[in-house]
Formats: C-alpha cells, sequence, structure tokens
C-alpha cells in the first residue's frame, strides 16, 4: 500500500462542506471564535483560582463549566481547522473512538452540570441562610465531581458500542468530527436497537437536569413573586438570567441533535447545529456570565490594575 492510500480502518471527514472561495473566510472566523472561547474560559478559571472574593459554590460550579468548555471545543476544533487546510482529511479508527468519547463525556457532564447549577441558585434564592451550610465545600464537590461521572459514564457506555459496529463499504463520515449518528449512517449491520437504546440514554439524559431545572426555577420564581423588595426581586433575576440563557442555548441544540426524530434532520442541518454548539456556545458561556456579572467584571478589573506598570510603581513608592 502506498503512504497516500489511506488505511482502510482509516475514516474520511468530509468537513463543513464550504466552497473553496469561502473556505479562507469560514477558517479565519472558526479560528477566531476558537481563540476567543478558549482565552475566555481560561480567564474565567484564573479568576475564580484567583480572586478570593469568587471563591463561593456558584463560581467553584461555573469553573467547572470553564473546564468543560475548554476540553468540549478543543477536542473537535483543532482538528477542523487542519482539516480545512490539507488535501487529506483522514482520521484514525482509534482517533475517532477517542473524540467520540471526549465528546460524549464533555457533552454529558455539562448536562449534569447546568442541572446542579440550578440547584445552586434554588438553594441561593430559596434558603440564603442555610446556604453556606447547604452548599458547603464538600457538597460542591461531591456535585462536580457527580456530574463528571455522569459525563464518563455516557462516554464509556456508548463509545464501545459504536465503535465496534462493522463498518464496511464507504468509510466517509458527511461531518466535519466524529459524532455517532454520522458515524452510524457507515454501518453495514442494522443498528436500529442501538440507536433506540442511545436515544432512550440521550432523553433520560436530558431529562434528569431539565427536571432538576424546571423544579429549582419553579420554586424560585414562587420565592421573587412573594419577596416585597423590588431590589431582592432584581438581585434574583439577575443571578438566574445568566444561567437561564446558557440552559436554552445549549439544551436547544442537544434536543435537536440527539431528541428530534431523525425525519426532521438533513445531513447539512446537523452539520449547523453540531457547530453551534461545539464551537459557539463554548465561547459564548463565558461571555455571557462575564459580561453580565459585576463580580466576575470586578475581579477582572482588579487582576488588571494589580498587574499594570502604573500600579506597580505607586506600590513600590508607597
Amino acid at each position: 500500500m502506498t503512504r497516500n492510500r489511506t488505511s482502510t480502518s482509516d475514516f474520511v471527514l468530509l468537513g463543513l462542506l464550504v466552497s473553496t472561495e469561502a473556505t479562507g473566510i469560514v477558517f479565519t472566523v472558526i479560528f477566531a471564535i476558537f481563540v476567543v472561547a478558549v482565552t475566555a474560559n481560561v480567564v474565567m478559571i484564573v479568576l475564580i483560582q484567583v480572586d478570593s472574593r469568587l471563591h463561593t459554590p456558584m463560581y467553584f460550579l461555573l469553573s467547572q463549566l470553564s473546564i468543560m468548555d475548554t476540553l468540549f471545543i478543543c477536542t473537535t476544533v483543532p482538528k477542523l481547522l487542519v482539516d480545512m487546510v490539507s488535501t487529506e482529511r483522514t482520521i484514525s479508527f482509534v482517533a475517532c473512538g477517542i473524540q467520540i468519547f471526549l465528546y460524549l463525556t464533555m457533552i454529558g457532564s455539562e448536562f449534569f452540570l447546568l442541572g446542579l447549577m440550578a440547584y445552586d441558585r434554588y438553594v441561593a434564592v430559596c434558603n440564603p441562610l442555610r446556604y453556606p451550610v447547604l452548599m458547603n465545600r464538600k457538597m460542591c464537590l461531591l456535585l462536580a465531581a457527580g456530574a463528571w461521572f455522569g459525563g464518563s459514564l455516557d462516554g464509556f457506555l456508548l463509545t464501545p458500542i459504536t465503535m465496534n459496529v462493522p463498518y464496511c463499504g464507504s468509510h466517509q463520515i458527511n461531518h466535519f468530527f466524529c459524532e455517532i449518528p454520522a458515524v452510524l449512517k457507515l454501518a453495514c449491520a442494522d443498528t436500529s436497537l442501538y440507536e433506540t437504546l442511545m436515544y432512550l440514554c440521550c432523553v433520560l439524559m436530558l431529562l434528569i437536569p431539565i427536571s432538576i431545572i424546571s423544579t429549582s426555577y419553579a420554586l424560585i420564581l414562587l420565592t421573587v413573586h412573594r419577596m416585597r423588595s423590588a431590589e431582592g426581586r432584581k438581585k434574583a433575576f439577575t443571578t438566574c438570567s445568566s444561567h437561564l440563557t446558557v440552559v436554552s442555548i445549549f439544551y436547544g441544540a442537544a434536543f435537536y441533535t440527539y431528541v428530534l426524530p431523525r425525519s426532521f434532520h438533513t445531513p447539512e442541518q446537523d452539520k449547523v447545529v453540531s457547530a453551534f454548539y461545539t464551537i459557539v456556545t463554548p465561547m459564548l458561556n463565558p461571555l455571557i456570565y462575564s459580561l453580565r456579572n459585576k463580580d466576575v467584571l470586578g475581579a477582572l478589573e482588579r487582576v488588571f490594575s494589580h498587574c499594570s506598570p502604573a500600579q506597580k510603581v505607586a506600590t513600590g513608592e508607597a
């Protein structure tokens, strides 16, 4: 076999299938989004670690979200960018399996974490006096570990099954990464039972956190409705609005991809939605939480003022 021929076990990613004229523009946009997403999430993680004012349960969970988003976007985008400037868009069988496992773990972990973040907001708004006790450090660590465990369980369950399905004929995946629905289209065996089980698994993974979110915010709305203070209502809505925005974006895209029947899908629509929640969402999450959060903006200002030359000179003169 010659070197320029792909191995029979390799897959070929067809990518976003943009026109040749638009490749440069699309590459630049995706690369810019990738840089902004990674930078914003890393900055968020660092701020939460170095600023003592952000050492609270809400920001601890938010730091976990930033870690997940960073790993999530790094699972798919670097390979996509390389493929856009390369003539060979192959991905090995093992690499495809690793990509499936990582994105399943990250998306599953984020499902559960967003639900747990809603519970955190419920305790903060509805039981503020007991908040330090109910959301102590041990509880926060348990919640974060539970989210990571739930996501990894999804990865360990679905990845081996997907990679053990026999694939024959064309190995061309009509997608820009190894997403399970796109990969299963290449199977030369009946996968209807597995697809049904995967569908039930995804519905369950969506149903559990959505139930937590719905219950938490229903109780929050009741509590806010009973508040006499207009300032208290405003603070409660401000605290919860960022989380609700992120939940709506992320769960909406996930619902389309994994719950909506296949008859409502086209390969082009699937790639657009997948690009949104794998590329755009990891960038939006830290921006939504930072631009609408005075604590995060304040921490960022304090870090910049502490690191600025003028501040160092003033400190030295003092």
